[in-house]
């Protein structure tokens, strides 16, 4: 099974610490950000990693070459900063299903491998981790809305009125279908490409989509002040 690592991202939030180096390189902790995601993926049994650079690109493949602990590496370029379908339609000539995805600023100690069972368990097109949250929270993220079996029904960005307070928590497990849904997607209205988008045209065409709930801890390390906030986490 491969794993994706999406960190082709600038980081502009993270300034000073990006001006001189790609976000995925920033430490947490005392490692970087895309060996957390590295790990993360290890501990569901991946055997090979591929990444998506951009921003500064050329400093992560410096760094990790063509393996990390044992485990071979590919590489895809995402040269403008699209959005994350866009950024994993540039994986899909690498990678093959079934695959799982990590956002590459995602620090997680959660239940992953429940995705990964979730997913070959149901014969599923995408299964997605899944997290309760307030109603303010919802209106910054992807919102998942469930059947009582954990079947989505529907998904949408950043909505102003949500219509669940499950939240999409950057983590993914995908099957072949996922290749044509991103070709077919259009920007949203931010003008990017997004995840939710592809699979939420994988759940109108008919495909299972499912859920599985997070037990643990994911936090996005966005801004400096999150360093601290994950390393206290990890402490």
């Amino acid at each position: 099974m491969d794993g994706v690592v999406l960190a082709a991202g600038e980081g502009t939030r993270m300034r000073p610490l990006t001006a001189e180096q790609p976000k995925a390189l920033v430490t947490v902790a005392g490692q970087p950000l895309l060996e957390h995601a590295f790990d993360a993926l290890l501990s569901v049994g991946v055997g090979r990693l591929v990444v998506v650079v951009g921003y500064r690109g050329d400093d992560i493949v410096e760094r990790y070459g063509d393996s990390y602990r044992g485990t071979t590496i590919e590489y895809a370029e995402q040269a403008e900063q699209l959005g994350t379908a866009h950024a994993l339609r540039r994986a899909m000539p690498v990678v093959e299903a079934p695959f799982v995805v990590i956002n590459g600023d995602n620090v997680c100690r959660a239940n992953l491998g429940a995705v990964v069972e979730r997913h070959r368990e149901t014969d599923a097109a995408a299964t997605l981790l899944v997290e309760s949250v307030s109603r303010e929270q919802a209106r910054t993220t992807g919102v998942v809305e469930t059947d009582g079996d954990g079947r989505v029904t529907g998904l949408v960005e950043k909505p102003d009125d949500p219509p669940s307070t499950l939240v999409n928590r950057g983590f993914y497990a995908f099957g072949p279908e996922l290749g044509p849904a991103l070709d077919r997607i259009d920007p949203s209205d931010r003008g990017e490409f997004e995840i939710t988008d592809a699979v939420d045209d994988l759940r109108r065409r008919g495909c299972r989509v499912e859920t599985a709930e997070l037990a643990g801890w994911c936090h996005n390390v966005n801004e400096p002040a999150d360093r601290e906030r994950v390393a206290e986490k990890l402490a």
